[in-house]
């Protein structure tokens, strides 16, 4: 009888530690315009912007190493988005706590793969596109690839390459559309017919497939809105 008792009582304890589990797997994400967000080293919420509801997204204060990290919101019904374009309307503003380096950084990664340590990203750094300074204009948009070929490094072996200069703000709605095919990516701004970079030799190869995220990095506020994804062969 004691046995028996102490079986059932065991068999409910885990039933509730299993429910508790599941519901904070289900409470980790954020389904926003038929997507559903998994924040990644970053905090997300639904607000209102303008008018128009957003995904917000910010950086977690416990996310360290540097620049150009896993830090995004990733789109889980994206897995395998290997070729085709990405669209999305985006804003960024500089947190109360951000540094002297901040930019408002924000993009989009893409073939992120299952653990997130391994992506492609292109983000813009709204501060630089109209600065006084033309070597800080010059820097307005990057390509990196986590882990191994961030900014720094990107910048040091092949200065100019990976860059672009674009006109943007802070604080104001910026359309961005990445088109990827195999080995080569290109970043449309705001309609315009002509990428305002291209990227030549993706540093995860051609082939390649994963989840698409709404990246943010050091000291940004970002806002995301009308979120397109056009897979293709």
């Amino acid at each position: 009888m004691f046995l028996s008792t102490f079986s059932l009582l065991r068999g409910t304890i885990m039933g509730i530690l299993l429910s508790f589990s599941s519901c904070l797997l289900i409470a980790q994400q954020t389904l926003f315009e038929n997507h559903s967000l998994e924040p990644v080293q970053v905090n997300i919420s639904i607000t209102t912007i303008d008018g128009k509801k957003a995904v917000r997204v910010s950086g977690d204060s416990a996310a360290q190493g540097g620049a150009n990290l896993p830090t995004f919101a990733r789109l889980t019904s994206t897995d395998n988005f290997s070729n085709g374009t990405i669209e999305v309307m985006l804003l960024s503003r500089l947190l109360p706590i951000a540094g002297v380096n901040a930019r408002g950084f924000i993009g989009l990664a893409f073939r992120i793969n299952k653990d997130n340590s391994r992506f492609e990203s292109i983000y813009i750094r709204p501060t630089n596109g109209r600065a006084e300074d033309q070597l800080r204009r010059n820097h307005s948009t990057q390509y990196f690839s986590y882990p191994d070929y961030k900014f720094d490094r990107l910048r040091k072996e092949a200065e100019g390459k990976y860059e672009s200069y674009a006109d943007m703000g802070l604080n104001e709605w910026i359309k961005m559309k990445i088109v990827v095919k195999d080995a080569q990516a290109k970043l449309y701004l705001n309609d315009n017919p002509q990428p305002v970079l291209i990227v030549n030799d993706l540093k995860l190869g051609a082939v390649n497939s994963g989840a698409i995220g709404l990246w943010v990095d050091g000291g940004t506020d970002a806002f995301f809105r009308d979120i397109k994804v056009v897979k293709e062969n």
